[in-house]
């Protein structure tokens, strides 16, 4: 594991050597880590990124090597420098589990511990959660497009980096995708990888027919044939159909035939037809080549007989959606031994963080078993579920909703109390499951991909009005300057 503790912002460390000078190190402080908006235009996000965060914290340690460079910017004393050496997080973390489904402003990850570590953390935790968020909640977009078709991340030559293809290919194994094409990513977490040939594979033969001979012949049992190098239809597939019947004959199934270019609504119906005819009604049809949801979703409405997507860059980018835009935001310190709210102000209405030591409680319909709502309140509020609750939005106060018959879950769970773990990592085989029955307790209309339906999200009346005390009291201190 490497050494990632000066992943931070030179003013993460400046405020650190503040916070000591002042005396103020070890202050207690809450910090929330949440986003703002949906990406790509979705009705929610996919929690992601946790496993590595708790990695990261785990090996939170300042390095002799890390010192010295601190030392030679000269910025810091010594007194501080040692302390950084003696460094470690002795905190509290509460996280929402990876592949949950979740919403603007609710925290997904709250750190309780000593301000100078929930300082030095911010950095790290929101470049972790960031992207992987992103990206998860990208192949999930890809995923449901697909309906139902197996959906392959082929995107790491693309992405913005060997981290980014590495944690962004598990990302996209959470978010739903079956298999990734990044052999390193298959190492590290136990991912599934696949891929075919390229089209230099049969360009260095004499021709087609004998470079698909050479690959099923190497790969009996696991033959993919790219098929658009010179002539889809009069070369490719009447050449991979000759393979498939030699393979037959030999006790194998050709499986499958891989369009990369061209009209792929209109060539993958052709190849449906040839394949069929010729007794190949096994052999799928893979597509690739720059496809996102929105051109799965317009190839499925033409009737597409694809089986596979092998989806590249518009996933491990999220091409139109580059940035979460995640923030992390102190909401409450410690004065006189007691933690006291606080909170940002801005002209900006979504930019006006929700003070306190928080926690997000997801509303459940008994009947159907789907949410129908999140609260976020004060972690030490108690909900009736025995009792309608009457829900507003936060900003839009006007509009309401009563709800009963309901049972409440509670999304954070406790990671690191006293700077240790008590928190037992699951598979990504789980994870990716917990997600799968997460969705499902969405109804469609939050889950549409273009225009999807606004989940609420609320505030407790505590949470409600003890923020609207700040704001009028800060509004009062302003008039009387």
């Amino acid at each position: 594991m490497r050494n990632l503790t000066l992943l931070t912002d030179l003013y993460q460390l400046t405020m650190a050597y503040g916070y000591y000078k002042t005396g103020r190190d070890r202050k207690e402080a809450v910090f929330d880590l949440f986003y703002r908006r949906n990406p790509c235009g979705n009705g929610f996000a996919i929690a992601a990124g946790l496993e590595q965060v708790i990695d990261y914290i785990q090996n939170l340690r300042f390095s002799g090597e890390d010192i010295d460079y601190l030392k030679s910017l000269d910025l810091f004393d010594d007194g501080f420098l040692e302390l950084l050496r003696d460094f470690k997080f002795t905190g509290e973390m509460y996280a929402i589990p990876e592949g949950t489904v979740v919403f603007p402003n609710e925290p997904l990850i709250r750190v309780k511990a000593p301000i100078i570590e929930g300082q030095l953390i911010e950095t790290a935790l929101l470049n972790i959660i960031n992207h992987q968020t992103l990206i998860a909640t990208k192949a999930n977009r890809v995923c449901r497009a697909a309906e139902g078709g197996s959906v392959l991340e082929f995107g790491l030559r693309r992405a913005q980096g060997p981290d980014a293809g590495i944690y962004g290919a598990r990302a996209a194994i959470i978010g739903g995708c079956d298999a990734t094409s990044n052999a390193l990513a298959g190492k590290m977490f136990n991912i599934p990888v696949q891929g075919t040939h390229a089209h230099s594979w049969v360009m260095s033969f004499p021709s087609e027919l004998e470079a698909f001979r050479a690959y099923a012949k190497i790969f009996p049992e696991k033959c993919v044939l790219l098929v658009d190098t010179y002539d889809t239809i009069n070369s490719g597939l009447p050449n991979a159909i000759k393979v498939g019947k030699e393979l037959r004959e030999k006790g194998y199934e050709l499986l499958g035939i891989r369009l990369d270019s061209g009209d792929l609504a209109y060539l993958s119906k052709v190849a449906r037809k040839m394949l069929d005819e010729a007794g190949l009604t096994k052999t799928k049809i893979v597509a690739s080549g720059d496809l996102d949801e929105d051109i799965i979703r317009d190839l499925k409405i033409q009737g597409a007989q694809i089986d596979v997507w092998g989806v590249g860059t518009n996933l491990i980018t999220s091409f139109d959606c580059p940035a979460l835009g995640g923030v992390y935001k102190m909401c409450a310190e410690e004065e006189d031994g007691k933690l006291v709210p606080k909170i940002k102000i801005s002209d900006n209405i979504e930019k006006i963080t929700n003070p306190g030591y928080k926690k997000v409680v997801r509303l459940y319909k008994n009947d159907t078993g789907k949410a129908v709502g999140d609260l976020i309140m004060f972690a030490d509020e108690e909900l009736d579920c025995s009792k309608p609750l009457l829900m507003f939005d936060p900003i839009e106060t006007w509009k309401k909703k009563i709800v009963t018959d309901f049972r409440a879950k509670e999304l954070l769970v406790p990671i690191f109390e006293n700077g240790k773990l008590v928190y037992e990592c699951p598979s990504l085989e789980e994870i990716k499951e917990h997600c799968r029955r997460d969705l499902n307790t969405f109804w469609d209309e939050y889950k549409r991909l273009k225009n999807p339906h606004g989940y609420h999200v609320d505030l407790s009346k505590k949470l409600f009005d003890a923020k609207q005390e700040l704001l009028n009291k800060a509004a009062e201190e302003m008039i009387s300057e």
